[in-house]
């Protein structure tokens, strides 16, 4: 079994026969531009998540969280 599918898509009819006059390989620029937008959607959707990070992160007071490891750690 294969691991590609078929994936159709209309363009038009001149611009496919300048392609193919020209060399172009059209299933090479398909597949590179998918996958081009498809890791241009994978950054964009870490980056949103790196930014709710920040804010949840941003939210905790760092002096209050070390006072409070000092403290445990004087009580052990």
């Amino acid at each position: 079994m294969s691991n590609y599918t078929v994936v159709t898509g209309k363009v038009p009819k001149k611009l496919k026969e300048k392609a193919k006059q020209l060399g172009i390989n059209i299933n090479k620029v398909i597949r590179e531009a998918l996958e081009n937008a498809v890791r241009e959607k994978e950054d964009q959707i870490f980056l949103e998540s790196l930014n709710d990070a920040a804010n949840i992160l941003s939210k905790i007071n760092i002096k209050r969280m070390v006072q409070n490891i000092r403290e445990d750690r004087e009580t052990r």
